[in-house]
């Protein structure tokens, strides 16, 4: 039987520059690791390893053990008594809440931006939507990226700071349950329908239609995951065993 570690997902990491701060740089690489990692696409909890993430980062432990503190402040990992430390998944509940706050943040942001949007800001978010057909299901990875990136644009568009970073932490679990909904109940096509619809709405400069359709699309995405998102509590029920290697 194969030793269940070797096949435990892997966070792709480079080593540190040692010219600057060591721990800023490790707080934002692991960080970095781990928003781009499929974390609910995982059979199982993702541990951290001290040792090895020191290995491929290239530093000692201590950086390593005060970014990890960090990143448990911030909500991306948290500490299990002796079982180390894990990446964060959140229960169905935990995501329909995320995801009603990203609305609300995201539709607010949409008004603000129907009256300050420029040419070059729509070319922006027409090529988040262009580069694919009417139907991205065969390119479901690509449009996943493309699709939080639509959805940060917009928070960005908005010109209030503060939405961008109180979206941050909530953002991890946003891109990892948007990737694996992407694939169920023509998800991809309803996306691509409506981002195009936010768009027009945008151009037009009419704020009110521009919420509107933000908050409907995803809240479309909290209907989903209370429908089919009894996964999320599945995982985050089972004993966490895989660690990252």
């Amino acid at each position: 039987m194969a030793d269940p570690d070797t096949q435990a997902p892997r966070l792709r990491i480079e080593p540190l520059d040692v010219s600057l701060g060591l721990r800023k740089q490790a707080c934002e690489a692991i960080k970095r690791a781990i928003t781009e990692m499929d974390i609910y696409g995982q059979p199982e909890d993702i541990r951290l390893d001290e040792r090895q993430l020191s290995q491929d980062l290239g530093v000692s432990r201590t950086p390593i053990r005060e970014a990890l503190s960090i990143l448990e402040q911030e909500g991306f990992v948290r500490s299990v008594p002796r079982r180390g430390i894990h990446v964060v998944r959140k229960s169905k509940r935990e995501i329909v809440e995320m995801i009603t706050v990203w609305a609300a943040i995201e539709s607010m942001a949409a008004r603000l931006a129907a009256g300050r949007v420029t040419a070059s800001d729509l070319a922006e978010l027409r090529g988040f939507v262009d580069a694919f057909q009417e139907d991205p299901s065969g390119q479901i990875g690509e449009y996943s990226d493309a699709n939080m990136a639509f959805h940060k644009a917009i928070i960005r568009l908005g010109g209030v700071g503060l939405m961008a970073s109180l979206t941050e932490t909530l953002f991890i679990h946003m891109r990892a349950v948007r990737a694996v909904t992407m694939t169920q109940d023509n998800r991809a096509r309803r996306s691509i329908a409506d981002h195009r619809e936010i768009v027009a709405a945008l151009e037009a400069r009419d704020a009110d239609l521009a919420e509107r359709l933000v908050r409907e699309h995803t809240m479309g995405l909290a209907a989903h995951v209370e429908l089919h998102g009894d996964f999320l509590d599945a995982k985050t029920q089972e004993e966490p065993r895989r660690r990252y290697a």
